[in-house]
């Protein structure tokens, strides 16, 4: 049996269209594999879990009667040690654990504002 002449370049285009859909789909189309798509959903469901555990840290937060002084000592702390400083009071520590959440600690910090906040209330009423 012959082989047709046009049995060789349609699988050469074929072998090399599906190379060319396979790189486009990825780099551009959005695929991923099933790890990374894993990795992203672990991510996501972390971002979330923080963002729904902040009204917690904060009403801690707003409960603590040295809350003045804690703000401060946060306040006092370097950018980057921040986090740690409001982990160590406690108010990432969510109901149920007994270890505080690096992430919850992180987007409560966001939401507490403590760049924006006043040193003190007598500050902040000399200050109006």
């Amino acid at each position: 049996m012959t082989t047709p002449d046009w049995i060789k370049p349609g699988l050469y285009g074929a072998l090399i269209g599906a190379v060319a859909v396979a790189v486009l789909g990825f780099t551009w189309g959005g695929w991923v594999t099933g790890g990374t798509a894993h990795d992203q959903a672990m991510a996501l469901s972390r971002n979330e879990v923080a963002a729904a555990m902040v009204p917690v840290c904060l009403g801690m937060a707003e409960r603590d009667p040295d809350r003045l002084e804690t703000l401060a000592t946060i306040r006092a702390a370097t950018s980057y040690r921040r986090r740690d400083a409001l982990m160590a009071t406690g108010w990432a520590t969510m109901p149920g654990t007994e270890a505080p959440n690096r992430d919850v600690a992180q987007a409560c910090l966001a939401a507490l504002e403590v760049d924006a906040m006043p040193e003190t209330p007598a500050s902040a009423a000399d200050e109006g």
